[in-house]
């Protein structure tokens, strides 16, 4: 919730007034900061409404805004809770590499018209994985510490398009933002491989200052253990 904008969890929110009558507080499995987007966001909330899931989807379409859409429903354990539940979150930024820009992709791509070194990104980006301080990524405000586990952080090219995909327990305020900016200055050649390792390893809060678009950014898929999404699927 944001005081005099308009959020996605305003927005859920609202629409779950329409529909069950009922003001309801509902628990995304994360944030995200203004204009990224997300394919795979999971919230949930309790209510006393008999609908099935099904039908609560189809009515919260039915007053959500055209930019936010419901997926699937499930009833789940009492205790559930979108964000503690969670085992880990997905990401994907997506880099459009092209001399030229595309209309089409302007909201869900960050251009970069000069060429860059994959092999050189797809180096630096092998040595973000592990459990180690990510403040060197982090932007102002994190809550607790700065340690993170990376499962998986991977640069990949399809055509001109240039993707950085990363999956981590949880994910620092701009992290992912921050370290595609890094990795984008070693793709440019502004930043060596050795630099950019020495950059990770520094431990000095929000070293990686730069921070990529928001819009290239989307929420791909937040992971839970097995099971416990399965019941009365839609």
């Amino acid at each position: 919730m944001q005081s005099g904008a308009a959020t996605v969890q305003g927005e859920l929110e609202r629409a779950l007034k329409r529909v069950t009558g009922e003001s309801i507080r509902v628990v995304g499995a994360g944030r995200t900061d203004a204009g990224v987007h997300a394919r795979g966001q999971v919230v949930s909330f309790h209510t006393g409404s008999a609908l099935p899931p099904g039908t609560m989807v189809k009515a919260l379409n039915f007053y959500l805004p055209e930019d936010i859409a419901a997926s699937a429903g499930r009833v789940v354990a009492d205790d559930f809770d979108a964000r503690r539940w969670a085992l880990s979150r997905e990401y994907r930024y997506t880099v459009l590499n092209s001399p030229t820009r595309s209309p089409l992709g302007a909201r869900t791509t960050w251009l970069i018209t000069r060429r860059l070194d994959l092999a050189a990104m797809k180096e630096a980006s092998g040595m973000l994985l592990g459990k180690r301080d990510f403040a060197p990524f982090s932007g102002p405000g994190p809550r607790g510490g700065t340690v993170r586990t990376v499962m998986k952080a991977e640069v990949s090219v399809s055509g001109d398009l240039v993707f950085f995909d990363t999956v981590a327990d949880s994910f620092l305020p701009q992290q992912v933002r921050r370290t595609v900016a890094a990795l984008a200055k070693v793709g440019l050649g502004k930043l060596g491989v050795e630099e950019f390792k020495s950059l990770t390893c520094s431990g000095q809060p929000g070293a990686a200052a730069e921070v990529a678009p928001a819009r290239g950014l989307c929420l791909m898929k937040v992971n839970y253990p097995d099971g416990c999404l399965s019941s009365q699927e839609r």
